[in-house]
């Protein structure tokens, strides 16, 4: 697949927590529904990104969560403002076929670009660990806020 351009579709399981953090404005970034947000040692060690693809993710990089809603930042504008996001315990459902047999429950579960779920830590980011697969979706137990060492090329 490929990086999200709109707000993907996710399920809850059970109750979501939620927090908010501010957005990195060093680049101009629309962080949609659903997609992973992480902080960026190479870029900013404070404020929050939205993760794609292009972005190589270190074994010092931290995943924050998973983003509640769609905001976005223009370029060098105040960092001041605030993104909802998902994170640990919450049990999120993402339309995948990544993952079809009951033996994978309990694998730690990455993204390999915004919008798809991966096995392959690489320089992907690490979300969380497959709770249960139903009707089409894979509902990862987030592992948020979590430092990712197991990424890293």
């Amino acid at each position: 697949m490929a990086d999200l351009t709109y707000d993907a579709d996710i399920r809850l399981k059970g109750e979501a927590k939620t927090e908010k953090f501010y957005m990195d404005t060093s680049a101009a970034q629309t962080i949609y529904k659903g997609q992973p947000v992480m902080i960026d040692q190479t870029t900013d060690t404070l404020y929050m990104v939205g993760y794609v693809d292009g972005i190589d993710v270190a074994p010092t990089d931290v995943f924050m969560g998973i983003a509640a809603e769609k905001k976005s930042v223009l370029l060098s504008g105040a960092e001041t403002t605030e993104i909802e996001l998902y994170v640990g315990p919450t049990i999120v459902g993402f339309k995948s076929t990544v993952f079809t047999l009951n033996s994978k429950l309990g694998s730690t579960v990455y993204m390999s670009d915004s919008s798809t779920l991966s096995v392959t830590a690489a320089d992907n980011v690490q979300i969380g660990t497959l709770f249960k697969i139903d009707d089409g979706y894979c509902y990862i137990k987030l592992s948020a806020p979590q430092v990712c060492a197991g990424s890293g090329a």
